[in-house]
């Protein structure tokens, strides 16, 4: 295999999207989501259309030692993954003291502790190798709290702090780190996350647009890629000024229900 690019969550949306970017590079694959039949029917139509080698993993990020599991199989394969795209992730909405607990923490396992740890064994090698590229897949959210969406907010918070440090750390390694940074995403995570009829979803962005202005920036090794023109403004220069109870109340009629 060449090229290899690993894809978290790969199964939909943004993930999906983006394997169609890497793939029409001729460039080949390793797919990672729960929901294997879809991975199957993946390899098939990238196998097809752009006839590259496509490995299908089928696991849950979230249970104990996946990740391991995954490095290691690669491993025994002789696998070296040159470009790393952590994509997989979900939402919730409500008010956290109502929400289920658990949830909230898988959440957190899911968004932060995954791809963590998969940045961790996969960007050792990469270094080693004096060349790679890590996407991690955030949101605008990871620039403000965000009530409605606390726990979500917060863990994307997390992964654009910590990528952008761990960017820094490797600047003249060879290898770049860059997180992409969307708005409303046209995806299954809007009725997962329970914000399909919120003011925050009224005029979503398609997984294709999103997948491949990231892909773009991570090629150039951008820091950051917020994929919005409106919203990069509003991110950059108005939530500088506005007072935070002012951010908080604004985000958060953004994200109640309509009529609630």
């Amino acid at each position: 295999m060449k090229a290899v690019g690993l894809i978290t969550g790969a199964s939909s949306g943004i993930g999906r999207a983006l394997a169609h970017e890497h793939a029409k590079r001729q460039r080949d694959l390793v797919i990672v989501a729960r929901r294997e039949e879809e991975l199957k029917e993946l390899k098939a139509e990238l196998s097809a259309k752009y006839g590259v080698q496509v490995r299908v993993i089928a696991k849950d990020l979230t249970a104990p030692g996946a990740c391991q599991a995954i490095y290691d199989e690669l491993k025994q394969e002789g696998i070296a993954v040159d470009y790393l795209f952590n994509n997989a992730g979900y939402g919730g909405h409500g008010n956290f003291h109502e929400r289920d607990l658990a949830t909230d923490l898988g959440m957190i396992d899911l968004n932060v502790k995954a791809l963590v740890e998969l940045t961790h064994l996969f960007l050792k090698d990469m270094v080693v190798r004096g060349r790679g590229k890590i996407l991690q897949t955030s949101s605008t959210a990871g620039y403000m709290p965000g009530p409605l969406q606390a726990v979500y907010f917060a863990t994307k918070a997390f992964v654009n702090s910590f990528t952008w440090a761990v960017a820094k750390e490797v600047e003249n390694t060879g290898v770049t780190l860059t997180t992409l940074n969307p708005g409303a995403v046209a995806t299954e995570f809007a009725d997962t996350a329970e914000l399909s009829d919120t003011d925050l979803f009224k005029s979503p962005k398609t997984p294709e647009y999103t997948a491949g202005r990231g892909y773009a920036a991570m090629e150039a090794g951008k820091l950051d890629e917020i994929t919005e023109f409106g919203l990069k403004m509003t991110i950059k220069a108005g939530l500088a000024v506005m007072p935070l109870k002012m951010q908080l109340t604004t985000i958060y009629n953004m994200q109640k229900k309509q009529g609630a």
